[in-house]
């Protein structure tokens, strides 16, 4: 019966060719159909189906797709990106780059000059023209995800001119500036339009079958994101379970389970995206303003001086118990009480440095430091770092001394008032060298890092570290002369 059956399908395939010509009259569509309704035995059947199958030939060829359910999703996808054409790409630029929050944790102000390249998406950071071109190897790129973003124009974060603050949907913050106006103006509206761009296409994100449904970045060729191919759909377990499964019970509940799944990550995703920042909070009321890592004019702005009262009750306090300690300034406290005193200040609640708790003098002189290295500007502002440092340069000591001095007095109130009130707390601190070791070598060690710093890393950190000493330790032995100490 076998050998029959492949002999009587050999015949009726030999029968029906294979490949029909590409166009047809009705009349013989109509013997196809009626073919098709009077055939009777399996080798009509299956040569007819196979006919019927090689007619569409000369059609281009798309992917095959075995389950329903997987077609109308890449239909989704495909629409999707068709409905957002990527943005066009603005080469790169040097632009001075700050990175001054990460993940909403304040970070010290660094001006860099960085390589800078704009995609439909994201922000990229090259160390060097060099890097990104592949010829030169070595230093971190920083990628800069412009999905839910926001941009703006800011004078408040910096003395700067041009400078636009960019806050990621992750609470990270960068400054970018070009001394040119039309410069920054044209990459602030680029970046905007591909912020909005990506914004508006959901978070360029696109959904990739696996197990997990989960969303990656619509560029799958990104380094780091698994391709989306249909044999890598097909591969799938799921998938493959689901293939013969031809239940219209079976296929409505797995449709309805991924379509719930993919509501929730969707209502998840625009939530985080549209949550508020940092400033916005802040100007509600709902997250109070800090003192660390606040701008020392709006915090004393804000409380009414021209000196921050945390830094007026720590000098008070190393002045009643703690000028002839051994090693005042130079030996560290315990960083966690350290860090439980800046809470306190942070949120505002009565500080007491008389309790038993900040018994240990060098927690509170580690807190003192620490305000001012979290400064967002050091105290010496940026401005007055390389005439200071030439300033230092100059031999004869009284023309050094007028230059200095006429430097501070143009100083700002804030900086001006808090310098004087620090210097002549120092000054006494000097006095008692004999007892508690610290010399005015050992101060400018302690204080050139924690009171001014470049804006630019640029240059030598190591020359520049020895200018940092050298102008700190030469305005506390200056410090009566230069600040007119002797005049009450």
């Amino acid at each position: 019966m076998a050998g029959t059956r492949v002999t009587n399908i050999q015949s009726a395939a030999k029968q029906q060719p294979l490949i029909q010509p590409p166009q047809r009259s009705s009349a013989a569509q109509g013997a196809v159909q009626m073919r098709i309704k009077n055939s009777q035995s399996p080798g009509d059947r299956l040569s007819q189906s196979k006919s019927m199958v090689l007619q569409e030939s000369d059609l281009p060829q798309k992917p095959i797709s075995r389950h329903r359910r997987n077609q109308s999703q890449h239909n989704v996808v495909i629409a999707g990106a068709a409905a957002f054409e990527p943005f066009v790409e603005l080469k790169g630029e040097q632009l001075n780059v700050a990175k001054i929050s990460e993940s909403g944790k304040k970070q010290r102000k660094n001006w860099t000059s960085m390589w800078t390249v704009l995609t439909s998406d994201q922000l990229l950071f090259y160390k060097d023209k060099q890097q990104e071109t592949g010829q030169k190897s070595g230093g971190k790129t920083d990628v800069v995800q412009l999905g839910g973003a926001l941009i703006e124009w800011t004078t408040e974060k910096s003395s700067r001119k041009n400078v636009f603050q960019i806050t990621t949907n992750t609470g990270s913050e960068y400054l970018l500036q070009v001394e040119n106006h039309s410069t920054a103006s044209k990459w602030h509206d680029a970046i905007k339009r591909a912020i909005d761009s990506s914004t508006k296409a959901d978070g360029g994100f696109s959904l990739r079958r696996s197990n997990s449904t989960e969303y990656l970045p619509r560029h799958s060729s990104l380094p780091g994101y698994g391709s989306a191919s249909p044999n890598t759909k097909q591969r799938n377990p799921a998938h493959r379970r689901s293939i013969n499964m031809f239940g219209s019970s079976k296929l409505k509940h797995s449709t309805s389970d991924s379509a719930d799944k993919n509501g929730v990550k969707n209502r998840l995703k625009k939530f985080i995206i549209r949550r508020p920042s940092m400033k916005t909070l802040q100007e509600k009321g709902l997250i109070k303003d800090r003192v660390f890592g606040c701008h020392l004019s709006t915090l004393c702005e804000r409380e009414g001086t021209t000196v921050p009262k945390f830094v007026k009750i720590c000098l008070d306090a190393v002045d009643k118990r703690g000028l002839q300690v051994d090693g005042i300034y130079r030996v560290s406290g315990n960083l966690a009480t350290i860090q439980k005193l800046r809470f306190i200040v942070d949120q505002e609640e009565e500080l007491d440095l008389d309790h038993s708790q900040w018994e240990d003098i060098h927690v509170i002189t580690g807190a003192l430091k620490m305000f001012f290295r979290e400064l967002p500007e050091p105290l010496f502002p940026f401005r007055f770092f390389q005439p200071l440092v030439e300033a230092v340069k100059i031999k004869e000591t009284k023309h050094k001394i007028q230059a200095v001095k006429k430097l501070i007095q143009d100083l700002p109130k804030p900086n001006h008032d808090t310098m004087k009130l620090l210097f002549s707390h120092l000054h006494r601190v000097l006095g008692y060298s004999r007892k508690n070791l610290m010399s005015t070598q050992g101060i400018g060690i302690v204080f050139g890092p924690t009171l001014m710093w470049p804006e630019l890393d640029a240059g030598n950190m190591a020359v520049n570290m020895v200018y940092q000493n050298q102008i700190v330790e030469f305005i506390l032995i200056e410090s009566q002369e230069i600040f007119n100490l002797d005049r009450k």
